[in-house]
């Protein structure tokens, strides 16, 4: 993210205790070049700058910064974001034209209404692009005003065809958004935060729908919201592997379905 922004984040991570009543230590405060230091080192091979706005006019900087970014950095994933404001269309299709690969909404941090009037040209350009929109619409780590699967699915069944990438596994609805995934084929789950230690403490995921996670194959992609968890980069990969999966979920997870929604492959 920009830095100003970044250090608003942390400012709110840093105040997650009173908030959400659990600390929240951020694992790498680090400057941006240490960042993606790591990240290669790792051999994390693509990543994208996931960005949001919380209000209006604040979209289309972000999405200037974000190409920016990505021409700057050859492992950097284009990506682009919208508020529910009049430029949000133009936003969108600009931000396609200029070669954006992946698109965030943040329904939470936002507090808008994902059904919104404004977003539904929105939903539409990117569903008929095929391009993928990892969206936090679950409960967690606090609901907001428009957070939950029943809202979403309002929008998916006016746009069956988004590519939708429910972000948190859409924790702390678990069951919920994944009925959704196995109803529209193009939803996905991202695991981000989900089945480590810090969240499992809080929003357990239930052992009895990994069967449901297994099937659903494909449609299930690493998320790790580096570089703000609470824990090491490396545990998100050790909790998939406890997860007993087979080799094949877990070579899927890790890069076959990222790959293959961002053209990689």
């Amino acid at each position: 993210m920009p830095k100003n922004v970044l250090d608003k984040v942390w400012a709110y991570f840093d105040a997650a205790g009173p908030l959400t009543g659990s600390e929240w230590p951020i694992e790498y405060r680090w400057e941006e070049q240490r960042r993606l230091d790591l990240l290669r080192a790792m051999g994390v091979r693509a990543f994208p700058s996931l960005v949001y706005p919380h209000r209006p006019a604040m979209a289309g900087w972000l999405n200037a910064w974000a190409a920016d970014f990505a021409a700057s950095q050859p492992d950097v994933v284009h990506t682009a974001t919208f508020f529910p404001e009049p430029s949000a269309a133009a936003d969108v299709r600009d931000a396609l034209v200029a070669g954006a690969r992946l698109f965030k909404s943040h329904v939470q941090v936002g507090a808008y209404d994902p059904r919104d009037p404004l977003l539904d040209e929105v939903w539409g350009q990117l569903a008929d692009a095929g391009v993928p929109v990892v969206v936090h619409c679950g409960g967690g780590p606090v609901p907001g005003p428009f957070t939950g699967p029943a809202i979403f699915a309002e929008v998916l069944a006016r746009h069956p065809r988004l590519t939708a990438v429910i972000a948190h596994m859409g924790m702390p609805e678990y069951a919920e958004f994944l009925e959704l995934a196995e109803q529209y084929d193009r939803v996905h789950l991202d695991t981000t935060m989900a089945f480590t230690d810090f969240t499992e403490q809080r929003m357990p995921f239930p052992p009895a729908l990994r069967p449901r996670l297994l099937a659903l194959g494909e449609r299930v992609v690493l998320g790790s919201d580096f570089p703000n968890t609470p824990y090491a980069y490396a545990h998100q990969l050790e909790v998939l592997v406890r997860l007993e999966l087979g080799d094949d979920w877990l070579r899927g997870v890790l890069h076959d379905n990222g790959a293959r929604l961002l053209g990689m492959v």
